[in-house]
């Protein structure tokens, strides 16, 4: 059976070509590279596949060196990627910051923040660092928030900007709005022409992203749709610190900066970076980060054994599990069965 699907590799990278890839002179299709030539231990992957075919699993894309280990499912669907938003937005901010448009020190008052109800002097102290880690103290209602969201939110003024850690909407959303002001265009759109389009994504357009409103907040959260070929580009491109065959796109510093532990969190052992997760490095390795949204949604980088790998879950009902765990074992086994 492991042989069969080895063989397919080929076939599968050489469809990971879409339409729009013709019309993008960057576009190209992934590499492929049989497992058990490179070393890998095909029993890991066998009993791979049997399990995200059990669980249903949309896509599951394994890359290493910027090639194509293996690829289950369809690569191809377009995703609702759910809060790997924030860490698309995080590649975004790097050039901003880089340029001066958008200060770390700045507040919410200097930026002309604000929200109804409105914010407290205290509040509109945070600072854009203190968004970006998700520690701004600003417990406002806010767009696309789940369940969990909502009941876990602090008080408001309970905690001063930058010195509490808790999974906030609020920052991630008012990280959009502060990033359309002063880029002058809307998320989707500079990451079409920012990342996209520069490393070559087969499947992307602006038209893929939508924002996503709510009576809570004036600031709307950005709803991404990928898939997962893309999603791993998106990967590859900060596994190679902001470089694109050798082009640079997303500035090094600020890729190192926001893969970096900034905030500890209440997720033992993760920690919190510039709207990613940091994944230990006595598990891991070095650099190693993680993009995470709901319902499985994952992108792992993983700097020790040059991996990109990517799982998209499209059917998230059913009984409450936790994807997280359940995708980090999974990292651990493939660290173990990889060169």
């Amino acid at each position: 059976m492991i042989k069969t699907r080895i063989r397919k590799l080929a076939f599968i990278a050489g469809l990971l070509v879409s339409p729009m890839a013709s019309q993008n002179a960057a576009a190209q299709a992934w590499t492929s590279q049989e497992p058990q030539p490179s070393g890998w231990r095909s029993d890991t992957l066998r009993a791979l596949a049997t399990e995200l075919h059990n669980e249903a699993v949309t896509a599951f894309l394994i890359v290493q060196h910027g090639g194509i280990v293996a690829a289950w499912g369809d690569t191809s669907r377009k995703v609702n990627v759910a809060s790997i938003r924030k860490s698309l937005l995080s590649a975004l901010y790097g050039r901003l910051i880089a340029g001066g448009q958008i200060r770390l020190t700045q507040t919410l008052a200097e930026l002309g923040i604000d929200d109804e109800p409105a914010l407290t002097v205290a509040e509109q102290r945070a600072t854009v660092r203190d968004l970006l880690m998700s520690r701004s103290g600003v417990y406002h209602a806010a767009a696309y928030e789940t369940g969990d969201m909502r009941r876990k939110r602090p008080l408001r003024v309970s905690h001063a900007p930058g010195t509490f850690w808790y999974y906030n909407n609020w920052d991630f959303n008012v990280l959009g709005s502060i990033y359309r002001k002063a880029a002058g265009e809307t998320i989707f759109d500079g990451f079409a022409k920012r990342i996209a389009v520069p490393i070559g994504m087969e499947d992307f357009a602006a038209s893929d992203g939508r924002y996503v409103g709510a009576p809570t907040s004036r600031h709307p959260a950005y709803r991404f749709d990928l898939t997962a070929r893309d999603l791993a580009r998106f990967g590859q491109l900060i596994l190679d610190g902001g470089r694109w065959k050798g082009r640079p796109i997303v500035p090094a510093s600020w890729v190192k900066d926001s893969t970096s532990l900034q905030a500890n969190t209440d997720h033992n052992p993760l920690g919190y970076g510039y709207l990613w997760w940091i994944l230990p490095a006595d598990r891991f390795g070095a650099g190693a980060a993680l993009a995470s949204g709901y319902g499985g949604q994952k992108l792992a980088i993983v700097p020790a054994k040059h991996l990109v790998v990517v799982q998209l879950v499209e059917k998230r009902d059913g009984p409450h599990r936790d994807r997280t765990a359940e995708f980090l074992d999974r990292l651990s086994r493939l660290m173990a069965a990889a060169p």
